[in-house]
């Protein structure tokens, strides 16, 4: 499986999406750096639910992206999708605007509230950062064209130029929890 992903530490914690790793046997991650550079990297913890994954590389002084604010993003906003597209095309980033926000997907059998954008998301991409024009991190890329139901015939239909992102705030509280936690605690009855 290949996918994307992005610095959050300096000392190498790295964020990407659950369905990246989540086949993954233990010890058989491994982060690639622009630079060609490459770690092992441990699975600190994973969460189905939001489709969110914490990595640990040993590395100290990376470069670490800058965490945005997705309550403040807005339909109309212009971003861009930085990822690994098809496994094949690393490095590459795409453009779009936010075509909608909170829209409820469900990729997994779990319904996620999403950023919805016109930015080219393709399989590879998953977990890397949707970025505003500031620079900053919005949201983590996670689905495309998601099956959207069928027509009067039966057949499956889906749409193009559609790509998802889960909300970098969302995101946020999760890999806050896997830090210290490990896991992500759901109360239940």
């Amino acid at each position: 499986c290949t996918g994307s992903g992005f610095v959050l530490t300096a000392d190498g914690y790295i964020v990407t999406n659950n369905h990246v790793v989540a086949d993954a046997d233990e010890g058989t991650v491994v982060v690639q750096f622009y630079s060609g550079e490459e770690y092992p990297a441990v699975i600190i913890g994973t969460d189905s639910m939001n489709d969110v994954a914490l990595l640990k590389i040993e590395a100290e002084g990376l470069q670490t992206v800058t965490v945005g604010d997705s309550d403040e993003v807005e339909v109309g906003e212009t971003v861009e999708a930085i990822g690994n597209p098809l496994g094949d095309l690393t490095f590459t980033m795409t453009a779009g605007y936010i075509s909608a926000l909170d829209r409820e997907i469900d990729a997994d059998g779990t319904p996620i509230n999403m950023l919805q954008t016109d930015a080219a998301i393709n399989p590879g991409n998953s977990g890397g950062p949707l970025l505003n024009m500031k620079g900053e991190v919005i949201g983590i890329t996670t689905a495309k064209n998601i099956f959207a139901g069928y027509d009067e015939y039966g057949n499956t239909i889906s749409a193009e130029g559609l790509g998802f992102a889960i909300p970098i705030d969302k995101a946020v509280e999760v890999v806050e929890e896997l830090i210290t936690q490990g896991h992500v605690a759901r109360p239940g009855i």
